[in-house]
């Protein structure tokens, strides 16, 4: 089956040639955590869920932040299949520039065994709404330098007084909602 794997230290794409078995995922990020990151259409990214503990690279596939090295397949119904984009067309939907807001929340979610993927429900107008890790961040760099450095004071007050970083995440995506009216 053709894919393509990203190296974000190297920067470089390669496209392989994988037989996808049971284990495949596991062998190739040397790792049994997977997260599985629906960002391209018709493809699903593999990446390796210990990156960011591991202090991996981060990058952007397009809007999404990804860590660590990426497998890329292509998917129908479900089911993986060969890699559908042309390495050129995915080199171009990657930034390797992380500001340093990025930067400072990766490294102190870093020091964590949170997962940026993994989703969790907050309510907005009586509806609830699958949000993660990584929107959370998308969020709050968006806004002023104020807002952003209220976040990460709180996020190194909340890994100081050894709260759950989870719950912190949680409540700081309730608090974005909220701020959207």
């Amino acid at each position: 089956m053709r894919a393509l794997s990203i190296n974000p230290q190297n920067k470089e794409i390669k496209e392989l040639d994988i037989e996808m078995k049971a284990n495949t995922l596991y062998t190739f990020f040397s790792s049994i955590l997977i997260d599985e990151i629906p960002t391209l259409k018709e493809h699903m990214v593999y990446t390796d869920a210990n990156a960011l503990s591991e202090g991996k690279v981060a990058y952007f596939l397009g809007e999404s932040l990804l860590v660590g090295d990426a497998l890329i397949l292509g998917r129908y119904d479900f089911n993986d299949v060969d890699v559908k984009i042309k390495e050129d067309e995915l080199a171009s939907l990657i930034r390797y520039e992380i500001n340093e807001f990025y930067k400072a929340a990766l490294e102190l979610l870093g020091k964590t065994d949170i997962n940026l993927y993994r989703s969790f429900e907050v309510e907005k107008n009586g509806e609830k709404i699958a949000l993660n890790a990584e929107w959370v961040l998308y969020t709050f760099n968006i806004a002023d330098e104020r807002t952003k450095e209220y976040f990460l004071n709180e996020l190194k007050k909340a890994l100081e007084s050894k709260e759950s970083v989870e719950a912190y995440i949680q409540k700081m995506a309730q608090l974005a909602m909220n701020a959207a009216g």
